[in-house]
């Protein structure tokens, strides 16, 4: 496992950053743990997490420490590569495109930080999860596509939804966990209702949550341009919290 190159200890939760290889680029993960749970000797359950749009910044971290709070080791992942950030509240399209472009590429970086992920001796290899936000959940619903024994279940908030188009889909095995605004422009009801469609060509065990008076990015308390159709929803956000929390127990356990 690559040395680490910061680490923080609060009170029993520890936070580390360590490069890993990215496929074709270099990332940088962000790990949160609790020591008193999480040792070589007693590996635990991995969330990854995927990220938005901008890239791993402070919202991800946050929703590793969260990981972390909960048991398991949480994991930001870094599809871009080390230092490539983008603003989150700006236009990062320059950053998305390429990856959305070419989804056989973008698979290559999730499976590399799930490979990362599986490396480190705090992680009980068997059992892995993933959480995704915007572009992150779309990178959430692709890791179920790529169909990884030891994902034993995925969580799209706000994501987007269109298929990777990378040849016939084999059975999905990871449980699949959808957490979506019902009036998000980027993923309107027409595309809720074809990946629901999807999911079920595929034998996916899926469940669907939309939530009304819901826009998109309903978790992130930043999200204030309803103009666009982005908008935090606090009731929305506890409730999927909520959800999935109970969805890793039970993927996990």
């Amino acid at each position: 496992m690559t040395p680490m190159t910061t680490t923080t200890t609060t009170t029993t939760q520890t936070t580390t950053t360590i490069p890993y290889q990215g496929h074709d680029v270099e990332a940088e993960g962000f790990w949160a743990y609790d020591a008193t749970k999480a040792s070589p000797a007693t590996p635990r359950p991995c969330v990854l997490v995927g990220h938005a749009w901008a890239g791993q910044l402070k919202s991800e971290h946050d929703h590793a420490r969260r990981m972390a709070e909960w048991g398991y080791v949480g994991f930001a992942w870094d599809v871009y590569g080390k230092g490539v950030r983008g603003d989150a509240g700006g236009d990062n399209t320059p950053l998305i495109a390429p990856l959305l472009a070419d989804r056989a590429l973008l698979r290559s970086r999730l499976l590399a930080a799930i490979e990362a992920a599986k490396a480190n001796p705090l992680v009980d290899a068997s059992r892995v999860a993933v959480i995704g936000f915007c572009f992150g959940g779309l990178c959430a619903l692709d890791v179920a596509r790529a169909v990884v024994p030891e994902v034993k279940g995925v969580v799209s908030f706000h994501g987007l939804f269109m298929p990777p188009e990378l040849g016939p889909q084999p059975p999905i095995t990871s449980k699949v966990l959808v957490l979506h605004g019902f009036d998000d422009p980027l993923a309107p009801p027409e595309a809720m209702v074809a990946l629901q469609h999807e999911l079920t060509e595929a034998q996916a065990d899926w469940q669907l949550h939309a939530y009304g008076n819901t826009a998109h990015a309903f978790t992130a308390e930043a999200a204030n341009k309803p103009e666009q159709g982005l908008a935090y929803q606090p009731d929305s956000a506890r409730r999927a919290w909520a959800t999935t929390q109970a969805f890793l127990q039970d993927c996990l356990s």
